[in-house]
């Protein structure tokens, strides 16, 4: 009787921690929205909606200030989408190949490797990438715009820069998250896949991934997440100039020009990146709600 009045009293303690923890989260999100929204939405009032989500110049300190920032959301859109599109699948596959096709004495290798890149600060990537990629694209620039008069040189600082940067930042996150998920498909669903005559590669990608898929999209959203909000790294490669999103430009994203520029605005420019902040706290939310919903009717066909 003893031992189960003990277990019951730790039970209710585990609850109330539980119910506190899960407040306090509610709360620190709604403060946020709410924080975001009340600092965000004046530069509307006092610059213009329209003038301000599609207006192409970026000049805060002229005599006649200009505040568009569609270039800069195009960017971010841009540059996270095809981060993305090569991270993930690069991700996916060496989940795969550690997991399911290489011996154990090479994963044993390879997995810390892979939790070290986790590990490695931003401003390390982005170190990397302004020592080593920028001289590269640099090179690679003057080989295909040699005889254009029209090109503005950036030493390398550019778009593909910041993707790549971005895409390797993310890969630790989907390989980590997706082998995990993996490894957690029972083994009689693929032995019972190999017993009715599939291959091993048919029955990785026809029985395996579709089984994992919810942990797998869990991986893709973390990844999404640290690609969002990156700026660190993409500040020291991209160039950060407000240029349109082409392979070659000089870019900003809306995380650097936040990073780039808030340490010295003030007054309607301080306004304006608060506004920037706030179309990044909305534009995350709506990936994740999307990315969310996506995994639960990945949960709910598995």
């Amino acid at each position: 009787m003893k031992n189960k009045a003990k277990m019951n009293a730790v039970e209710r303690v585990a609850k109330y921690i539980f119910i506190v923890c899960a407040v306090t989260q509610i709360f620190a999100v709604i403060s946020i929205t709410v924080y975001m929204i009340a600092k965000g939405t004046p530069a509307f009032n006092n610059v213009g909606v329209f003038q301000l989500l599609f207006g192409t110049s970026w000049r805060p300190t002229a005599k006649d200030p200009s505040y568009g920032i569609l270039y800069i959301i195009f960017t971010s859109i841009v540059g996270t989408s095809v981060s993305v599109l090569i991270g993930v699948p690069i991700g996916l596959l060496t989940a795969i190949f550690l997991t399911k096709v290489a011996n154990k004495r090479l994963a044993k290798l390879v997995e810390p490797a892979v939790e070290l890149l986790a590990a490695i600060p931003s401003v390390i990537y982005g170190l990397l990438g302004l020592m080593i990629l920028n001289p590269f694209m640099y090179r690679l620039e003057k080989i295909i715009f040699k005889d254009s008069a029209t090109h503005q040189f950036t030493g390398g600082s550019n778009l593909i820069s910041a993707i790549i940067v971005l895409a390797i930042m993310i890969l630790p996150t989907v390989v980590n998250v997706s082998s995990t998920s993996i490894k957690a498909v029972p083994k009689h669903i693929n032995e019972a896949s190999l017993a009715l005559g599939a291959s091993k590669m048919q029955t990785i990608f026809k029985v395996t991934i579709p089984a994992a898929r919810s942990g797998i999209m869990t991986g893709v959203v973390l990844g999404i997440g640290r690609a969002l909000g990156e700026a660190m790294a993409i500040n020291m490669v991209a160039g950060g100039s407000v240029n349109l999103p082409l392979p070659f430009n000089s870019v900003r994203f809306l995380t650097t020009q936040l990073v780039s520029e808030m340490g010295y605005a003030e007054g309607l420019h301080r306004q304006v990146l608060f506004t920037v902040g706030l179309i990044l706290y909305i534009f995350i939310m709506i990936v994740n709600l999307v990315l969310q919903k996506l995994r639960k009717e990945a949960s709910i066909d598995e």
